[in-house]
């Protein structure tokens, strides 16, 4: 597991323990990081990134806290997964 991979379960796992403002700083590091491994990834990786930021900032916005750290703990553990290994 990557250690992107890694802060991302453990930013979910703080959503799901009510810590919403430890979960969010932890967010943000991740996603300034996150890019440098998509930018070289397939253009369809790339767009279900995206996507997928997107789903995220939205739930983040409705304080969906259990969604947006099913997002950060399956899907975009996925992606990064499928990012890596082109």
């Amino acid at each position: 597991m990557s250690t992107l991979q890694h802060n991302a379960r453990q930013c979910a796992g703080l959503f799901r323990l009510g810590r919403d403002v430890e979960a969010a700083v932890a967010m943000v590091e991740l996603f300034e990081a996150a890019p440098g491994l998509f930018t070289g990834a397939p253009g369809a990786v790339q767009a279900q990134f995206a996507a997928l930021l997107g789903e995220m900032l939205a739930a983040q916005q409705r304080q969906d806290w259990i969604g947006l750290a099913d997002s950060l703990e399956h899907e975009l553990v996925k992606l990064i997964d499928q990012a890596a290994s082109r």
